[in-house]
């Protein structure tokens, strides 16, 4: 491990998206700590203020300091591609365990259900899936999960095949160990470093997919601060107050590719054969 964790401390790209992406959560973090200004306060007498030492970024249409709200954006963002990244990775790596234990007839119609799922367009699946549920940081999380579990189904099951015929899983067995123990002992351990990078480009994504859902209005909703959510306001504005839609367009940008990055590093990093 003490050499993986070398390898990516030489890797520049990955340390560069670290810094950004630690920057990111410190400043969801401390959000209200941090944000100079209340990120709710309506304020129709001060609505679309330049760039200022007051209002660092300017204010919105309602008068509200988009710097603030810039911030506790990040939290909702951030919280959301957390929870639905989870979410996917834990049905995901259980359905991709299943799959790999019990083989034959479970691994097919498994297998065949993940195909499914991969048949759709990732942003298609997670529209239906929102307008189905409703609006709503819920049905956002639901979406951006159900999507990533593919991912993760394939990739546990794929590492997992290779270890439930190795001989000491075949000892445990016949010692008496049960499925549960062997799977969650075993080879599951087998499946983290491949599950550490995916999960971390997968975080990259769900902020992607989330912010893209309150783009077309699917998403979060008003009054609550979200990236997606306030880009899609201030592209109505873009030239008479261009930094409300800059601001949380450089930042979404700055994350999924920090995100993205990071992942890379981690894979050839924990990459044995590398």
């Amino acid at each position: 491990m003490s050499e993986s964790w070398r390898r990516l401390a030489s890797d520049v790209p990955a340390l560069l998206a670290l810094a950004v992406v630690a920057l990111f959560v410190g400043a969801a973090l401390l959000a209200d700590v941090v944000a100079p200004h209340d990120a709710l306060a309506v304020d129709l007498a001060s609505n679309y203020l330049p760039a200022s030492r007051t209002h660092l970024l300017g204010t919105d249409h309602l008068g509200r300091d988009t710097f603030s709200r810039l911030l506790l954006g990040a939290r909702v963002s951030l919280t959301i591609a957390l929870v639905a990244t989870l979410a996917g990775l834990l049905v995901g790596a259980t359905l991709g365990l299943i799959a790999a234990w019990r083989r034959g007839a479970v691994d097919g119609t498994i297998m065949q259900a993940v195909d499914v799922l991969l048949s759709f367009p990732d942003m298609l699946l997670a529209i239906a899936v929102a307008a189905i549920l409703g609006r709503g940081v819920m049905s956002t999380i639901v979406a951006v999960a159900i999507f990533s579990v593919p991912i993760f189904a394939r990739l546990v099951r794929a590492s997992a095949q290779s270890v439930v015929g190795a001989d000491f899983v075949v000892a445990s067995r016949a010692a008496g160990a049960s499925a549960t123990r062997i799977l969650l002992r075993h080879v599951l351990p087998q499946c983290y470093a491949p599950l550490l990078a995916q999960g971390t480009i997968t975080l990259g994504s769900a902020i992607l997919f989330a912010s893209g859902l309150s783009f077309l209005g699917l998403g979060v909703q008003p009054p609550d601060p979200e990236w997606g959510a306030m880009l899609s306001r201030g592209r109505e504005l873009l030239r008479s107050s261009p930094l409300g839609a800059v601001a949380p367009g450089v930042a979404i940008t700055l994350v999924v590719l920090s995100f993205s990055l990071l992942g890379d590093g981690l894979k050839d990093a924990l990459d044995p054969r590398r």
